[in-house]
């Protein structure tokens, strides 16, 4: 092998192991390094091997350089902190819509973003089967697809599907097309906000799409999904069921301010009634996964206005009772 080509591998294999084997509490020394180059058949000196480090320092990689007997090379800065690598991999790892396949490989790859000891430490306790996760493995390529069309400001064609009691894909009759203008998770599901000539501001189940095609022509003006929209658009659904939008006011126990808060943000204005309830006003689109969230709560929240909502409430509770 040419000697040229031994120093341009070299200083690459001094970074590799570096990124994989340095740590705070574990320097890599330099007879290590000259070692592990040893190993792959190049031979350096030490002189070069601080050359190398230099290099790469100037080029802007964070290597600490510890003096003394125990001294020696680690990386100070990665691209990503620890902590913000277990958050990933937290995120991943309680996804729905992803697969336990794409779930595994993704975090793999974060893994890679750290050296091996961190990496076993923040997989050590990653549980992927078993979950409930996706069954759709092109989610991602579905996501890639809509992300160009919204970019682009053009309408989509896809399958949609839904399950049988025997796990099978059913397909729906028909095509469809819509105009798609972004993407959000709830409910630990993704899903595409969209506009559609049938039903005009709707939901789709990203997972349940398949075979997306980006057409030629452009997406349907909606300002119902443009800019701010969007976001009250999402935030008014409960688990993307769309209903008619009404402005609804709630009677909730101070029990459940938390709830409130994570539901609906902080700049919602909750007025005290009393030492222990408090009134709000949201506006929602009233759908039976609505109501069911409220009577989730039991004795400790009421709808107060308007009256045909809580009549809605009261028929869905009885409905349910029907059936015991």
């Amino acid at each position: 092998m040419p000697k040229s080509f031994d120093q341009k591998m070299r200083i690459l294999y001094v970074w590799d192991y570096l990124q994989k084997n340095s740590h705070e509490s574990k320097p890599v020394s330099a007879n290590e390094l000259i070692e592990m180059l040893r190993k792959h058949d190049i031979q350096s000196e030490r002189k070069s091997l601080y050359s190398d480090i230099k290099c790469l320092q100037d080029f802007g990689e964070d290597i600490i350089s510890v003096k003394g007997k125990n001294g020696g090379y680690f990386i100070g800065s990665r691209i990503f902190e620890l902590s913000e690598l277990k958050l990933l991999i937290d995120a991943v790892q309680s996804s729905r819509y992803l697969t336990e396949n794409k779930s595994r490989e993704l975090i793999g790859k974060l893994c890679r973003q750290c050296n091996t000891h961190d990496a076993q430490l923040v997989s050590r306790n990653v549980v992927v089967s078993g979950r409930v996760k996706s069954m759709n493995e092109t989610i991602l390529y579905s996501v890639d697809a809509i992300q160009s069309a919204i970019a682009a400001g053009r309408k989509i064609r896809f399958r949609y599907f839904d399950w049988d009691i025997r796990g099978k894909r059913k397909y729906r009759d028909k095509e469809y097309v819509a105009s798609p203008y972004g993407l959000c998770q709830d409910n630990e599901n993704c899903y595409l906000l969209a506009h559609s000539q049938r039903h005009g501001v709707t939901s789709y189940r990203i997972d349940r799409m398949e075979g997306i095609t980006l057409l030629e022509e452009a997406r349907t003006p909606c300002p119902e999904l443009t800019g701010k929209a969007l976001v009250e658009q999402a935030n008014r659904r409960f688990q993307m069921f769309s209903g008619e939008t009404v402005s609804v006011k709630l009677r909730f126990h101070t029990d459940l301010v938390n709830v409130v808060i994570d539901r609906f943000g902080k700049d919602i204005m909750m007025i005290p009634e009393s030492e222990d309830w408090f009134n709000f006003t949201v506006n929602v689109a009233v759908s039976p996964m609505f109501l069911s969230w409220i009577i989730g709560f039991g004795s400790k929240a009421r709808i107060l206005y308007p009256q045909s909502v809580a009549d809605q409430c009261k028929a869905l509770c009885m409905e349910a009772m029907s059936q015991y």
